[in-house]
């Protein structure tokens, strides 16, 4: 699983004071840490931070760079500053993420295709997230013929189902794992298929518990990268051990440490 690190985002409070002080320190150290745990590329996102996101994206991805070419998933919402990260960032980051209406993918799947950067596109449109695994599957295969027309492949897509909190919508998770081995055969080569997966847990009593069990299900169904708290050992051993159960990583004693090593970026 190409597993992306959620942590460098300006909603977590050490991350909002980095940003504000302008201090390195901590930025750095949790992208040191989001790779040691075993993170494939870092999720940037300046969330809350400040009032002017376009300096404060400039000022991270800079700041990340000094310790790391590793890959970086710029998230934002805003074309400007979209186009910021990727310029600083470099070939092969992934744009996070715009919505399965035409308009945003007339902004969103260019700009991919400019920066040679992957694209994650969230299952949402003009009428919201649809309630069931059919209404994904077709906003899925609107952003397919959108990256077809404007020259994106369809393994450079990132197709995000849309998880939403367990505690608020129960029947959401299943439907979201139909969506998925639906995104599969949509067409070849398929897009790849991605969630954010700390949503599932959002609100609950037991959001570990909840993340490691969803991610196990997801990757049997056929998930191919998450957006994921790659601190968390526990949820990362579940993911290794997935891997290797469904025979993509082959045996060992030491299959853990083995895995970890071959993924260092």
């Amino acid at each position: 699983m190409y597993a992306i690190g959620e942590r460098i985002n300006g909603m977590f409070k050490a991350v909002r004071g980095a940003i504000q002080e302008k201090n390195p320190e901590p930025i750095h150290d949790l992208v040191r840490r989001q790779l040691a745990a075993g993170a494939n590329c870092l999720d940037v996102n300046v969330g809350p931070a400040t009032a002017d996101p376009l300096a404060a994206m400039e000022w991270l991805v800079k700041t990340i760079r000094e310790v790391t070419s590793a890959p970086l998933a710029i998230d934002t919402t805003k074309p400007d500053v979209m186009r910021k990260g990727l310029e600083l960032a470099g070939p092969g980051s992934v744009i996070n993420s715009t919505k399965g209406q035409q308009e945003q993918l007339d902004i969103f799947v260019p700009m991919a295709v400019e920066h040679n950067a992957s694209l994650v596109a969230l299952t949402i449109d003009e009428n919201g997230i649809p309630r069931d695994a059919n209404g994904r599957g077709e906003i899925a295969l609107r952003v397919v013929a959108s990256g077809m027309e404007h020259g994106l492949e369809p393994d450079r897509l990132m197709i995000d189902a849309v998880i939403l909190p367990v505690n608020i919508t129960q029947a959401t998770p299943g439907h979201v794992l139909e969506a998925i081995r639906t995104v599969k055969v949509l067409s070849d080569p398929a897009p790849k298929t991605v969630l954010g997966l700390s949503n599932v847990s959002q609100g609950t009593q037991m959001r570990e518990l909840i993340n490691r069990t969803y991610l196990v299900m997801a990757l049997a169904a056929g998930l191919d990268a998450a957006i994921v708290d790659v601190l968390d050992t526990e949820l990362m051993d579940a993911m290794i051990t997935s891997e290797l159960l469904m025979n993509r990583t082959v045996y060992a004693d030491d299959f853990l440490k083995a895995y970890r090593a071959s993924q260092r970026v």
